[in-house]
């Protein structure tokens, strides 16, 4: 039972991490540290670094919550403690 646990939380913890990594890339990488170098592609005629900082990194956030919801149930029903 301890090893199962184990495994659970070490595969909860690893999407955490995955989830907060993109975040932090589309965040702070797009929308700050590489608004420049993006700032020459352009989309719907603004630049594409601040377009990140103002709205992909919302829209890309609320993308992650839904991926985060259905990657952490997958866990859940592999490990056999889903809800109904």
């Amino acid at each position: 039972m301890e090893k199962t646990q184990e495994l659970y939380w070490k595969k909860v913890l690893g999407l955490i991490r995955n989830v907060l990594i993109v975040w932090f890339l589309c965040s702070y990488g797009a929308g700050i540290m590489f608004a420049g170098a993006l700032d020459k592609i352009k989309l719907g005629g603004y630049p594409l670094g601040f377009w990140f900082a103002q709205q992909g990194s919302i829209y890309i956030f609320v993308a992650l919550i839904f991926i985060y919801a259905k990657l952490m149930g997958k866990i859940d029903e592999e490990f056999d403690v889903a809800e109904d």
